[in-house]
């Protein structure tokens, strides 16, 4: 029986330094064709999630940089501003969404807009119960 290799630090933990920027313009120009994921509204603009969040491997950005372009979501203008004019967990929180799974779920999507749209769609929205992994007890939330 054949075993398989894994690079030695596949299974050791982050760090803490912040996860260096990738880039894909593509990929922000695609985003900015989405409506926004709290609103349903256009136009948009690509907003990025800085926070660290371990659970999903996403280690932050270091002060002063932004975040890789895999972890930007549609966001119209309004709600962008809102985003940075208050704690940015707070604000999902009081939308009631967990910005990384959509921002993962996008990202798997890229190029197909098709599918970013059923992704929107169906956000789950639960005010208050994220981010305490109980994002898929409230019921499903049309609308947007």
């Amino acid at each position: 029986m054949a075993r398989l290799a894994y690079h030695p630090e596949a299974f050791s933990r982050p760090t803490g330094k912040a996860s260096k920027r990738v880039e894909n313009p593509k990929y922000l120009d695609w985003i900015r064709t989405l409506p926004c994921i709290v609103t349903g509204r256009a136009p948009v603009e690509a907003a990025h999630i800085s926070y660290r969040e371990d659970r999903y491997g996403k280690l932050g950005r270091g002060l002063g940089s932004k975040e890789s372009d895999q972890w930007a979501i549609p966001l119209c203008p309004e709600e962008h501003r809102r985003q940075h004019s208050m704690n940015e967990r707070e604000f999902w929180r009081s939308v009631g969404i967990d910005p990384c799974i959509v921002a993962m779920a996008l990202h798997a999507a890229f190029p197909n807009t098709e599918r970013a749209l059923l992704v929107i769609k169906h956000i789950e929205r639960v005010p208050g119960l994220w981010p305490f992994g109980q994002i898929g007890r409230g019921g499903n939330s049309e609308g947007g």
